[in-house]
């Protein structure tokens, strides 16, 4: 059998949402299946740590798929004539794009539809490309994999999809993600907050993750009590928008605002587990895996009470609205108290184990098999 997949987001040092899933589940499922072939597909060449088995052949094709209308002449001329030559049995695109002119089966993983409800958020050129091709996406796919029952409910309900042809592969967590002693927790909030405690928010810094209330919220709570909490914002300002600038611009305690960009996973492992308090109040998610890395550091949980958060974090968070930045500011300020995060810490390790990246990699085979 040879099954050609989409790894065109599998790029070394810039794994992000969609490529560490893609990374997490692709790795377990080649090796789980030798007697398969897998083509690769990349829009560059790619770096070997991605050839994770001797079954893995990469494929690289024309032109890089980084702007809508590259996205067009990657999916529906370069990667047809891609499945024709491997003569693929199956191809499986775990970011959500197909190939409308392929007649190969399809299977497409869909991780939210956050265009379909806040458009506003989106460049007019990549949302004029999401709402053109995604609903034809979901009805051109044998299956769809999506990552929460939130985000089931939500394609059949856009795109009058049958329920029974999704599958939910709820996402998992990397292994490298565990508590830190003590010692090791001074040690980074040493390096980045100055030995000051310090509040974390991890993500693309895009308007959908409410970086703009968050702000606002954390003046608030800077003013509601006195203390030497920082706030950690970790992720590239590809999104930045002038409604985040000026709330961000128009904060009092902004000092103690610390940007620190991107971090390797090894980073990210260590200012999460040596966090208060992990912050993720975005207004859409079709899953939060920064919920569960959380988690699996012994880190409480702010988080969101809309979309697919309270599915993912159950009763082991302070769940808030994400509009409300009082509400959030308030949760910040139960944070403070030891008696709180010991409760929540406790179930976060327990909620936690209900979710796997073995447990999807296998969905989302038996969703393959299903399409054949």
């Amino acid at each position: 059998m040879r099954i050609a997949v989409n790894t065109r987001l599998l790029l070394k040092g810039k794994l992000e949402g969609i490529g560490w899933v893609a990374y997490e589940t692709l790795r377990r499922m080649v090796t789980a299946h030798p007697e398969v072939e897998f083509y690769f597909i990349f829009d560059r060449e790619p770096d070997p740590m991605f050839l994770f088995a001797d079954n893995v052949k990469p494929v690289v094709l024309f032109p890089q798929a980084r702007h809508p209308f590259l996205f067009i002449w990657f999916f529906e001329l370069s990667v047809p004539r891609a499945l024709r030559k491997i003569k693929a049995d199956l191809f499986y695109s775990p970011d959500g794009y197909l190939s409308l002119r392929s007649k190969v089966p399809q299977v497409v993983e869909f991780h939210d539809l956050n265009f379909e409800h806040f458009p506003n958020d989106m460049p007019k050129i990549h949302l004029w490309h999401y709402k053109k091709f995604f609903p034809r996406f979901a009805h051109k796919a044998s299956r769809i994999v999506t990552v929460s029952k939130f985000s089931k409910q939500d394609i059949v309900d856009c795109y009058q999809v049958d329920p029974e042809k999704i599958d939910v592969a709820y996402n998992g967590v990397n292994e490298i993600f565990k508590p830190l002693t003590p010692e090791q927790q001074e040690q980074v909030r040493t390096e980045y907050s100055g030995g000051h405690p310090f509040f974390m928010f991890v993500g693309s810094l895009h308007p959908r993750k409410n970086l703009a209330r968050l702000f606002v919220a954390f003046d608030r709570f800077k003013k509601m009590s006195q203390n030497d909490v920082k706030l950690l914002i970790v992720g590239e300002k590809r999104w930045w928008t002038e409604p985040i600038q000026k709330a961000y611009d128009a904060m009092d305690c902004k000092d103690e605002v610390i940007f620190v960009g991107r971090l390797s996973a090894e980073d990210l492992h260590k200012v999460t587990a040596a966090a208060l308090a992990s912050v993720y109040v975005s207004y859409f998610e079709g899953f939060g895996i920064p919920i569960l890395e959380a988690f699996k550091c012994d880190t409480p949980v702010i988080t969101s009470n809309v979309t697919s958060m309270p599915e993912v974090a159950g009763d082991a968070a302070l769940l808030v609205d994400p509009f409300n930045e009082d509400a959030i500011a308030e949760a910040m300020l139960k944070m403070l108290d030891e008696n709180v995060r010991v409760e929540l810490v406790a179930k976060g390790r327990e909620r936690a184990r209900a979710f796997s990246w073995e447990h999807a990699a296998d969905v989302i085979w038996n969703s393959l098999m299903k399409s054949i």
